[in-house]
């Protein structure tokens, strides 16, 4: 290990940061996982957030329940109050950067909200990109509330095509899960998983329990339930290699995700 810092220290004076020997030198570092026994949890803003009480309060009664034996990080999605912004914004013409600050704002009310539904618990809402608090809130209360969006801000990637911000609460959400070495990510959204087609307009759409990203993106299907970069960030991803998406709406359905069953579908990196 001391010869493999010394060739790193030597190659990061001396090398480009994209020279190809020195990145195959930092993959020679071990991994190491901040939060291994945490979950990260993705509430959809349109698909649950924006239906209001009836959709809610049962999810939440699932979360309190599960964070007895279980840490999590609740992520929010910001939802059609984040689209109807998006739509004034494109017809205005102003940049991906400025139209992903106004995303970011909605998700961070979707969790502010979440936070004081929770407060009685314990639970609550965490601000800023290092989220530097959240070791504090597991080990005491076993959950945390954050906003979904990444707080890429100005500096958001543009899209291939138009402006929306292709970077939003799913890709934010696993970027979490992702970074701090979490054992599982779940999206909660508001149908029962991936289909064939849009489940909402094609009657004959078909249920696929498990899948690849490859296959997917083969299919046609990459995007069509989570963000399509998000894809590509579990394809690239060290720690979480696979994603859980659930229907919020099924009571009962978050707390067997969690507990380790195969509900909704449950897409792979490979």
């Amino acid at each position: 290990m001391a010869s493999t810092t010394a060739e790193l220290d030597a190659l990061l004076a001396q090398r480009s940061l994209t020279d190809a020997q020195l990145v195959a030198a930092t993959e020679a570092a071990a991994d190491y996982r901040i939060l291994p026994d945490a979950t990260v949890i993705k509430i959809g803003g349109q698909s649950v957030i924006d239906r209001g009480r009836a959709a809610v309060y049962p999810l939440l009664e699932e979360i309190v329940a599960a964070r007895r034996t279980h840490k999590l990080l609740i992520g929010t999605g910001a939802g059609t109050r984040a689209r109807h912004l998006y739509s004034i914004a494109a017809e205005l013409n102003l940049p991906a950067g400025v139209l992903a600050q106004l995303g970011a704002s909605v998700a961070d009310q979707n969790a502010e909200m979440l936070g004081q539904l929770l407060a009685r618990h314990g639970i609550s809402k965490v601000s800023d990109a290092g989220l530097s608090t959240v070791p504090l809130f597991l080990a005491e209360v076993q959950g945390v509330v954050f906003s979904g969006m990444p707080p890429y801000s100005i500096w958001m990637r543009p899209a291939a095509e138009g402006v929306i911000p292709p970077y939003r609460t799913d890709a934010g959400c696993f970027l979490v899960a992702e970074q701090f070495g979490c054992k599982a990510m779940i999206f909660v959204k508001d149908e029962n998983g991936l289909y064939t087609a849009n489940p909402k307009t094609a009657k004959d759409a078909k249920f696929i329990p498990k899948i690849s990203v490859d296959e997917m993106k083969a299919q046609g299907l990459h995007d069509s339930i989570i963000e399509f970069p998000a894809l590509d960030l579990l394809k690239q991803a060290r720690h979480v290699r696979q994603v859980q998406v659930v229907n919020g709406l099924v009571p009962g359905n978050l707390t067997r995700a969690r507990a380790g069953e195969h509900v909704g579908t449950i897409i792979t990196a490979s």
